[in-house]
């Protein structure tokens, strides 16, 4: 059983710590790259105009 962890490391130190995790054979996912990884496996194409995406935001953010 794995055991999620979320860390804040200094720049400076993100390669030694990748090294550090391979060596111990942990799977590191960094923030950044997960993003990266959502947002391209999102869609490209919609089927909603730039009117109704903003009308759905309105609606979200302001209840309208």
């Amino acid at each position: 059983m794995n055991q999620g962890v979320f860390l804040s490391i200094p720049k400076s130190d993100i390669k030694f710590f990748k090294e550090l995790a391979k060596k111990m054979g942990w799977d590191i996912d960094i923030r950044e790259d997960f993003l990266k990884d959502y947002i391209a496996s999102r869609p490209k194409k919609v089927n909603l105009s730039e009117e109704e995406i903003i009308a759905e935001l309105k609606t979200i953010r302001y209840g309208e």
